[in-house]
């Protein structure tokens, strides 16, 4: 896996301020063009700390900086490669190669430091273990088939989230057919083997029943963390807390109607590097409750959501090593509804935050 670049990094300010005499492109509106934060654009230009953009990123580049013609009409944008003479393709050529070699050898997918991949989130590099580990029931939840002893004794009966665990344990063994992927119970008396806690890891389930997502929140970066039920919230269903970059706290908790069901749960969508292996990584799909955690596996498997989430997800995120997502998810006839991440009423809360 290549290092971010400051070559690179130095290399794309030079672009944006030195391409054309007597014009200067700032960072916003490059941004702009871009459909990118200007955080994250700045990231990319960061000598010190440079982020690596990934390699559809310096396309970009390449094709905006290969013609003037990029901001001569009434407003910046990137022309259609079709539509460049052959001047300028050779020229875009000349950049893309340039900035791929000084980006250096491609990164793998989901490692730490580099971009997740591009249009599937949930596709690993080949042959590198995953592990989803989910909420256990506590015994007085569980009813009789739970019990080992039981003729029809079924171990997923103790499981906190089965309709979550089954749904992205299929699709992520679809989508890795090289990988080995497994699954298992958070539990306090049998914890994780050192193999597992450095794999790729999935958390399913919130901080109530799943002790490890309790412990990897703690270690992470997003500014989220999960109150759960119980844990001194004035109305007792729990939810989430966001501290913002001015320090002010922000609490999004579950809507109830007036007898006491859940119309609406509230999912957390973190990714990032596995804090116990840099070369890994940790994604954490959770709710105050099962619809919750449900809606948040749901919103990148669902075939009618998918896609447009993801899209949502490399335009908003590409090139950053960790983020997360605090959305709605809405609850219907006791269905619980897959959140749209491209409208913003279903998103609470994105982080890294743009500027």
């Amino acid at each position: 896996m290549s290092q971010p670049s400051p070559a690179l990094a130095g290399r794309l300010r030079a672009l944006r301020k030195e391409s054309w005499p007597g014009v200067v492109i700032t960072q916003r509106r490059l941004a702009d063009v871009f459909g990118v934060s200007n955080g994250l654009l700045s990231s990319w230009e960061n000598t010190a700390t440079p982020v690596s953009p990934p390699t559809f990123r310096l396309d970009a580049y390449a094709t905006f900086f290969a013609t003037r013609r990029s901001i001569e009409g009434p407003e910046d944008r990137l022309l259609p490669v079709a539509e460049l003479t052959e001047e300028e393709r050779r020229r875009r050529e000349q950049l893309r190669t340039e900035l791929a070699g000084l980006r250096g050898s491609t990164d793998e997918p989901g490692a730490p430091g580099a971009e997740f991949a591009p249009g599937n989130l949930w596709r690993f590099p080949a042959k590198e273990d995953v592990v989803l580990v989910v909420s256990q029931l506590p015994e007085n939840r569980r009813i009789e088939y739970a019990d080992p002893s039981s003729p029809d004794y079924a171990q997923l009966f103790s499981y906190a989230d089965p309709d979550a665990l089954i749904e992205l344990y299929g699709h992520i063994r679809a989508c890795n057919p090289t990988n080995n992927v497994s699954f298992r119970t958070a539990n306090q008396r049998v914890p994780l083997r050192p193999k597992e806690y450095t794999a790729h890891l999935v958390l399913l389930g919130g901080v109530d029943w799943n002790p490890q997502t309790k412990e990897l929140l703690a270690l992470i970066d997003a500014p989220v963390r999960q109150v759960g039920r119980g844990d001194g919230d004035d109305d007792g269903f729990g939810g989430f807390v966001v501290t913002r970059p001015d320090g002010a706290i922000e609490h999004f908790n579950t809507q109830v109607s007036p007898d006491g069901a859940v119309v609406e749960d509230i999912a957390l969508f973190y990714r990032g590097p596995n804090p116990l292996n840099r070369k890994r990584t940790v994604t954490v799909c959770n709710g105050m409750y099962g619809r919750g955690t449900l809606g948040a596996v749901r919103a990148l498997t669902d075939p009618r959501f998918r896609d447009r989430n993801q899209e949502h997800l490399d335009r908003r995120f590409a090139g950053v090593p960790s983020f997360s997502i605090l959305s709605r998810v809405p609850i219907f006839n006791n269905q619980g509804l897959t959140p749209d991440w491209t409208l913003a009423a279903h998103r609470l809360h994105e982080w890294p935050e743009t500027n």
